[in-house]
């Protein structure tokens, strides 16, 4: 079998997926997605995954060339890497076990939070780390969008972020709309979105308008087909996998701080210099707590 067959897939997915039928698209999507569990599960329980029938499967793997679906799943079976990360369990979380029902509410969020952590980070290329760190520091002006809990992560790459990249903004503003923020934002400069599953309108629609601008984008998301409107040109994926309802950011928080380290290298003498200026300001104003102060 060609080895490349499982990338050659993907690659011709990305690039009809705007055009196909919404159950297609739907399907397409979660191959692109989850490559490994495509690989490892059955028709049915990916059908049941996806939310569609099994003909829909099928359906795609006609339209794109293989006599049945199973010819289409074989070479992801063929080059199934697990997506679980395997994560050494040390003492203290079977300790944790211990400790009743909350005990192992505990140890599952505790090696899930690893587990995501270590996936997170392990998926980001140099490469393309350095692009999106040279793509920021060059751009005249970078714009930093997210909404409702995504908006944490924003708020804190802003906070951090701008001491080595001043041309950092975040938006939007004083209970604007981000679109409203670029409406004077120009060819050349940058914006960076932050949304994962379920995405956010008002995210994907400020990504689309940005896009009609001439700004190059970069997306913090759990998946390369955010919307099959507009595409990235860089997309840096995180695992928001958790144990409860809603998604678990310690990985998508490790990026972050993975890229803030690299803009502060990267800034050089004047990035420490920023830092240290804003370090000066604090303590002049007294902003931390101290108890050898009187007040």
């Amino acid at each position: 079998m060609d080895p490349t067959l499982k990338t050659r897939t993907i690659a011709t997915l990305r690039e009809q997926i705007p055009a196909l039928p919404r159950g297609l698209r739907t399907v397409a999507k979660y191959v692109i997605d989850h490559p490994s569990d495509f690989g490892l599960d059955t028709i049915r329980e990916t059908a049941s995954k996806v939310g569609v029938s099994t003909y829909t499967l099928v359906r795609l793997a006609e339209r794109l060339g293989f006599g049945g679906y199973d010819e289409m799943r074989e070479p992801f079976r063929m080059a199934l890497v697990s997506a679980a990360v395997v994560v050494e369990r040390p003492a203290w979380v079977d300790g944790l076990r211990e400790g009743g029902d909350l005990g192992q509410v505990q140890a599952e969020a505790s090696v899930n939070e690893m587990a995501i952590v270590q996936r997170s980070l392990e998926q980001q290329n140099v490469d393309q780390m350095s692009r999106v760190v040279n793509m920021l520091i060059e751009a005249p002006s970078v714009y930093l969008t997210a909404v409702r809990a995504s908006y944490s992560l924003a708020y804190y790459l802003h906070y951090v972020g701008r001491m080595a990249l001043p041309s950092l903004q975040l938006i939007p503003r004083h209970m604007n709309s981000a679109i409203d923020e670029l409406h004077t934002a120009k060819a050349g400069d940058v914006m960076i979105a932050i949304t994962f599953t379920p995405y956010s309108r008002e995210t994907i629609e400020s990504c689309a308008f940005a896009q009609s601008k001439g700004m190059k984008l970069i997306m913090i998301s759990d998946s390369e087909i955010v919307s099959p409107d507009f595409r990235a040109d860089e997309t840096l994926l995180v695992s928001v996998l958790s144990t409860y309802h809603f998604g678990c950011y310690a990985g998508a928080m490790a990026l972050i701080e993975t890229l803030i380290a690299m803009l502060v290298a990267r800034g050089g003498e004047e990035a420490r210099a920023r830092i240290n200026s804003y370090e000066e300001l604090r303590s002049k104003g007294q902003v931390y707590w101290s108890a050898t102060k009187k007040r």
